[in-house]
């Protein structure tokens, strides 16, 4: 009697959502490759403790600034030089996962712990949040899009761990772009505020220092027709738009389809924008212009999972 052997899935028989799903993994594989080479550079190590500085800046509550002493001492303890290296070799790790699928779920769950770690540390909980502030930071996005790297089981194809194709779950991706949508919700109460409806271009400008000539040529380009427009119907703009992304994310249905596309473009403009591509990357910096790509360009890879859910449905399940 002989034992029937179940064969491994050939590229045409994954789904077409299966597919999608593995592509934005691995696109975001690669954006963890970019961010291990950024630092790589020496500056990255010799500026580790230093950017733990942010945790107990003007404006941060009381428990915030012990919480960031109190983690910057043991990062001094242990040796900011051995822990910037363990982030490289984390990140490093992180990246080949997310390109070749081994090891998942499980690096993705490290993923969102990690983030949520460099999010309450070097980004001191996206704070503080005064005059200015605009979103919670950078490394919280990374967590949750290591939650949607979990939640659409993103390893069943082009995968080289050898695990068979699960079933997905609705209920697990409506958390995931509920949360999607808080962050939005997070973001656009921030813009509504006083200081940014009336300073949004400055947000613009300020993005030009250090700088290549085109990308300042094209910042400065939009920043011409936002003073021609009107500064300050300009911040009502971006501040409608993250309230009408925010709320039909949180709603979810139909209009998912339409709005999925608005937020990639709404994300794209402000990365190339306000950030500035996430140009210059400066060497020792963190987040934006330092050792990561950006911030919005990461929410642009978060709604890449919806659109391979939404758009690439089966026809059951329409």
């Amino acid at each position: 009697m002989t034992t029937a052997t179940t064969a491994e899935p050939t590229i045409a028989e994954y789904s077409p959502q299966q597919r999608a799903f593995a592509a934005v993994r691995i696109l975001f594989g690669f954006v963890w490759l970019i961010n291990t080479a950024l630092q790589l550079s020496p500056a990255y190590r010799a500026h580790f403790l230093g950017t733990f500085g942010a945790d107990w800046v003007s404006g941060q509550p009381a428990w915030v600034m012990a919480y960031g002493h109190w983690m910057a001492s043991v990062v001094a303890s242990v040796g900011p030089n051995l822990v910037a290296w363990i982030t490289i070799v984390l990140d490093a790790l992180l990246a080949v996962s997310l390109i070749s699928g081994l090891f998942l779920p499980f690096f993705a769950y490290v993923g969102v712990f990690y983030n949520l770690w460099l999010w309450s540390t070097v980004g001191g909980f996206g704070g503080p949040y005064t005059q200015g502030a605009t979103d919670p930071g950078t490394a919280i996005i990374y967590a949750l899009v290591f939650v949607f790297v979990i939640t659409s089981r993103s390893w069943d194809c082009w995968s080289l761990s050898g695990t068979r194709p699960g079933r997905l779950s609705p209920a697990a991706m409506h958390t995931a772009r509920i949360l999607f949508g808080l962050l939005w919700a997070f973001d656009a109460f921030w813009k509504w505020q006083s200081f940014f409806l009336h300073n949004a271009v400055s947000y613009l400008q300020q993005a030009l220092s250090g700088e290549p000539a085109w990308i300042a040529a094209y910042i400065n380009f939009f920043i011409t027709v936002i003073n021609a427009v009107g500064p300050f119907l300009f911040g009502v703009f971006a501040a409608l738009a993250e309230s009408v992304i925010a709320l039909f994310l949180l709603i979810g249905g139909k209009q998912l389809r339409w709005i999925i596309p608005v937020g990639i473009a709404y994300s794209f403009g402000v990365w190339t924008t306000a950030e500035g591509w996430g140009a210059p990357y400066l060497p020792g910096s963190t987040a934006n212009k330092g050792d990561v790509l950006g911030t919005t360009n990461i929410y642009i890879i978060a709604f890449l999972f919806l659109a391979a859910w939404v758009y690439c449905r089966p026809q059951k399940e329409k």
